[in-house]
């Protein structure tokens, strides 16, 4: 499969993808598209003494209707290089509004900490070139 959506969610992991790049696009009533460049791990592969393999492809993850966006990741406190930041885990839970069923988000971030959280009404991932296995949790890019 090369796309997913929402109704794929829960058999989803973004545990140690690795993001490349972030881009903010303006949309109708002041709810706008969060689209991140990652390296998706498609499949964690067992190799020799306990070691893994990791097959990457890379995606674009776009959050659609997205609106109170809140960025937290501190570089400075981790003493880091500016490096592509590390996914923890991504979740979803659902709040009762006064007129509709809110969707909120989280995306936790294992490096360096920090969070991004927002409200969004979906999303779509979509791989953009083939997969290849490698020893390490992402693929290398050229500037």
């Amino acid at each position: 499969m090369k796309t997913w959506t929402e109704e794929h969610f829960t058999e989803l992991s973004w545990h140690d993808n690795h993001v490349y790049g972030l881009k903010l696009f303006a949309g109708e009533h002041g709810a706008g598209q969060l689209m991140l460049d990652l390296d998706h791990i498609l499949e964690w592969r067992k190799a020799d003494a306990g070691t893994f393999r990791f097959l990457i492809a890379p995606a674009i993850l776009a959050f659609k209707g997205v609106s109170d966006l809140k960025i937290d990741l501190d570089y400075k406190v981790a003493g880091a290089a500016l490096t592509p930041f590390s996914i923890q885990a991504i979740t979803r839970t659902l709040e009762e509004r006064e007129r509709y069923l809110a969707k909120l988000w989280n995306i936790s971030v294992n490096w360096p900490e920090g969070e991004i959280s927002f409200e969004a009404t979906g999303f779509e991932q979509r791989l953009t070139g083939e997969a290849i296995l490698s020893d390490q949790m992402w693929l290398k890019r050229s500037a």
